[in-house]
């Protein structure tokens, strides 16, 4: 068996598409939806998803705000910052880029952030009502995810999906989406025995470790659809994913790439969800 491949690139430019059209039918209405991206310190990785996510707006005609702090700033001054954002009529979006310098509390950071323009889907509220199924924003990554087994028509009720990794970014609000969606949902962490036995039950496999290649074919169910959140930087500097793409392409029904997967659909659900927030903010 080789595994259909998951376009999330092809499938990101389809939504970017209709989020400009959206935008432009507000701001024909007098609305310009507006997304404030913030980031502290100068670590490289996030200085480049930070480019891309400015440059993502301004191409889907959104108005797009960067501002960069030293890695000094101290929290006080982040908080400030982010108060005034909250207050800006013209913002409709507010993101702060993680990872935080050391000696700032994310915690704290994101809470301030006003829940209506936390377009991470993080502030506790948000999680909150997620977790109640009645989502304000659902959190970039999973909602990504979704849509990917949506375009390419994988049934979800009735579905054992398997999600490894538990995080609050993209695990645990994943079993919710999945959740709401009718599958059965078992999560494995890092204390997860057998970890194999676990996932060789998933129609649905969804892998967020962090961890490149952990997931090999061995432990695919055949047939299965297959989502790789990772992106590492393997021993050949070359980019790739929590799982064995080439194993696993051999057992599984559908699988994503890393890179063009799930990476450019996580951009593309925080270029929905500001315009979601921008659209409630025109009423």
């Amino acid at each position: 068996m080789t595994a259909r491949r998951i376009d999330g690139a092809a499938l990101s430019v389809r939504i970017r598409d209709e989020v400009a059209q959206r935008a432009a039918a507000l701001i024909a209405g007098g609305t310009t939806p507006g997304l404030a991206v913030v980031l502290v310190g100068d670590n490289p990785a996030s200085q480049v998803y930070v480019r891309n996510k400015v440059a993502a707006c301004e191409k889907a005609g959104l108005h797009s705000v960067m501002e960069q702090y030293p890695a000094s700033l101290t929290e006080a001054e982040l908080l400030t910052r982010i108060q005034a954002l909250n207050n800006d009529p013209a913002i409709h979006g507010i993101l702060v880029q993680l990872p935080l310098p050391a000696h700032m509390d994310a915690h704290k950071v994101i809470e301030t952030i006003a829940a209506d323009k936390d377009v991470d889907g993080f502030h506790v509220s948000n999680a909150g009502l997620l977790m109640t199924g009645q989502p304000l924003f659902r959190p970039c990554t999973p909602y990504g995810v979704m849509k990917m087994l949506e375009a390419e028509g994988v049934v979800t009720r009735g579905a054992e999906a398997v999600i490894v990794g538990a995080s609050n970014i993209v695990g645990k609000p994943m079993a919710m989406l999945l959740l709401a969606a009718g599958a059965t949902i078992t999560i494995c962490n890092s204390k997860t025995r057998d970890l194999a036995a676990q996932t060789r039950r998933a129609d649905i496999l969804v892998v967020a470790t962090g961890k490149p290649g952990m997931i090999t074919g061995d432990m695919i169910k055949p047939g299965a659809t297959v989502i790789d959140v990772g992106i590492n930087r393997g021993a050949d500097g070359k980019l790739c994913g929590d799982v064995d793409y080439a194993s696993a392409a051999e057992v599984a029904g559908a699988i994503t790439p890393v890179p063009g997967g799930v990476g450019p659909m996580t951009i593309a659900m925080l270029l929905v969800n500001t315009i979601e927030a921008a659209e409630r903010a025109a009423i």
